[in-house]
């Protein structure tokens, strides 16, 4: 999600990437429930990433970076290379819907959009438009369980969705000890875990898809330099999982990178 002041952001500049390839870092001073763990991260990859995705929605599978990207006119659904960082597919959404999270489920992708209460189910394959659905309230982040969609909407709720009827099955609170973790964006299910962007926090939340407690905390403070982010909406949002090979990918809006990064935890 965003400010609306980002909107006035003036053109895109590509800018210098610092290598990070193998540096590990660790958290220094975490803000963490007592107990909660916190980890740091190893880089282990890293691939191009467009500085002009607008990064809402990111997932990884059968090879390709998929992406659905926001802000009005510019929003779109994407299929990137890592190789390249370039699109083999793209749709483009109608310009007066921002683009919102996306998820996979069977031959179809989903995607909705952040305050129009309007969603698209596409063929995976072709990006063939299949139908429309509608919800309420404000659409941010999704991601899916063995049973159905899981979806943030900026709040410290993650509600739990029927893929058919996108109607709410269940919802959970999210908190780390008393306090509630608000303002949850893009997520990614990881080994029955539900990993959450926190908007403009360079941290990932783990949540208990059970009861929504913070099983603990991914620090990424600086994997990527202030000087390299294009403004003060490009924050750290899109994490994606390859489960074939156990491969974890953060990025974030705008950012020259995709990073495959490996969890270290803090002594």
């Amino acid at each position: 999600m965003v400010n609306s002041a980002c909107f006035l952001s003036s053109a895109i500049a590509l800018v210098a990437f610092a290598a990070t390839l193998g540096c590990t870092h660790m958290p220094a001073q975490p803000a963490a429930a007592k107990g909660t763990p916190v980890y740091g991260y190893t880089v282990v990859n890293k691939f191009p990433h467009s500085t002009g995705s607008y990064t809402e929605g990111f997932l990884f599978l059968d090879g390709l970076f998929y992406e659905g990207t926001g802000l009005e006119g510019h929003s779109a659904l994407l299929a990137d290379a890592p190789s390249t960082g370039n699109p083999v597919q793209k749709h483009e959404i109608d310009p007066r819907y921002f683009g919102e999270g996306i998820v996979d489920w069977g031959p179809n992708l989903y995607q909705w959009t952040w305050q129009t209460h309007t969603g698209f189910v596409y063929d995976r394959f072709t990006f063939r438009p299949i139908r429309q659905f509608s919800y309420t309230g404000e659409g941010w982040g999704m991601t899916h369980d063995k049973t159905g969609i899981i979806t943030s909407d900026g709040s410290s709720t993650l509600r739990f969705r029927d893929p058919v009827t996108f109607k709410e099955t269940r919802s959970i609170s999210v908190h780390d000890g008393a306090k509630a973790i608000q303002q949850l964006n893009e997520l990614e299910y990881v080994k029955g875990e539900i990993y959450a962007n926190v908007w403009h926090d360079d941290r990932i939340a783990r949540i208990s898809p059970r009861d929504g407690r913070v099983l603990g905390w991914i620090d990424l403070h600086g994997i990527l330099p202030d000087s390299q982010r294009v403004n003060a909406e490009s924050v750290l949002n899109g994490i994606a999982y390859d489960s074939a090979h156990d491969r974890l990918f953060i990025t974030g809006k705008q950012w020259p990178a995709i990073f495959e990064i490996k969890l270290v935890p803090r002594p």
